[in-house]
């Protein structure tokens, strides 16, 4: 490909798939090729479509080609950098520019990333929010005979739409994960996510409950605004810590890499910056010994960029999939005809040109944004909690 490449449209669509929007991103160029993005801000969906609207109107003309200095206009031409809506709409943007790149090139994402070190990516499992007790570890028992080395459990409480008392959650939880680790041995991989519900005080009351090696990675116990908060939490378990869905740059991963907080970075390519943020947050993790296990709870071009980056990177666990998990309808075909599928518990790493995703886009048309909130937890006493 010698011509130059020209941005000629960027198309955000919020639209309703299974039981949750998506908020897809086509970038259109002037020869016909054309990239699909995803953003992860998810119940935030019109806000990320505005700011990519905003970014829409400098970048109509550019080479797509040039993704790294398109990265840095879109996050430094503007006083008030950075922040999860502009950062959520870039990296929609940047998995776009990938998919255009690979698809000029001829090449599968992951060669624009240094190339693959895996032919295969393994998953986590995850028993679904409304398994509790022994029902939830009748369906770790299911997935670890459908090949599953690694499965999360959640809460007791997780499913409530309504009130969430974390000290009446954190003792059941805990029997429930004790009685697991005896039912499935100890040669499986087992953690928890609790959605940062917890104080750190609650979270290490929590970890006092489980048997020594019960969990393998405990997940966003607490709010990550505070690092010190987390380094507090550290000296009173050692449990590894998976953290960093929500961060939204390199910088808020800086002190928890660092400062040898956590252990797993549950990094989201649709949230942190796309794949141009993505590769470094991965470098630098790889040089303090964190490895990669990211955060995958949305749609098949999320996941399809996910993969490349998986493919690509040497200090890599596993890629959450919410396949297992019945109905959700995240991966309907209607919408994605050609999108990763899984082979048992691993992605096998596509070769096809860009992202390796097809997008029906006359269906995404037909579909519409449909308003979806996330619970408004609150505790017993009437006062909000963390959903």
């Amino acid at each position: 490909m010698t011509t130059k490449l020209k941005i000629t449209a960027i198309k955000p669509y919020p639209v309703w798939v299974g039981t949750r929007n998506q908020m897809l991103v086509k970038v259109e160029t002037d020869n016909g090729i054309f990239g699909w993005g995803e953003s992860g801000l998810s119940g935030r969906e019109r806000a990320v479509a505005g700011a990519i609207e905003h970014y829409r109107e400098f970048l109509i003309g550019r080479d797509p080609m040039q993704i790294g200095r398109i990265w840095q206009e879109v996050y430094r031409s503007q006083y008030f950098e950075g922040g999860r809506v502009l950062q959520a709409a870039i990296s929609a943007i940047d998995i776009a520019l990938h998919d255009i790149k690979g698809k000029a090139l001829g090449v599968p994402v992951y060669e624009l990333l240094g190339g693959k070190q895996r032919d295969r990516i393994p998953t986590f499992a995850s028993t679904g929010d409304e398994a509790e007790g022994d029902v939830a570890i009748e369906r770790a028992r299911e997935l670890r005979a459908q090949g599953w080395q690694a499965i999360r459990f959640f809460p007791i409480g997780q499913s409530s739409k309504d009130i969430f008392e974390p000290r009446e959650s954190i003792g059941p939880t805990a029997t429930m994960l004790n009685k697991a680790r005896e039912a499935l041995g100890n040669d499986v991989v087992l953690g928890i996510d609790y959605h940062h519900r917890l104080s750190v005080a609650e979270a290490a009351s929590f970890c006092n409950k489980l048997g020594r090696g019960v969990l393998d990675f405990l997940e966003e116990p607490i709010r990550d605004e505070t690092p010190g908060a987390y380094e507090s939490l550290r000296t009173m378990t050692d449990i590894p810590f998976a953290i960093g869905e929500e961060f939204a740059s390199k910088w808020q991963f800086l002190p928890y890499i660092e400062r040898g907080i956590h252990q797993f970075n549950r990094l989201d390519v649709c949230n942190v910056g796309g794949l141009t943020e993505a590769l470094k947050v991965a470098g630098w993790s790889e040089a303090h010994y964190v490895d990669l296990m990211p955060h995958n709870p949305l749609g098949p071009v999320c996941t399809a960029a996910t993969i490349h980056l998986a493919a690509a990177v040497p200090n890599f666990a596993w890629l959450e999939t919410r396949a297992p998990e019945a109905k959700l309808g995240f991966d309907n075909s209607d919408f994605f005809p050609v999108q990763p599928r899984l082979d048992g518990p691993s992605y096998p790493v596509s070769d096809l040109p860009g992202l390796g995703v097809e997008v029906n886009e006359e269906a995404v048309k037909a579909e519409s944004f449909r308003f979806w909130e996330a619970p408004h937890l609150k505790r017993r006493d009437g006062s909000v909690t963390n959903w």
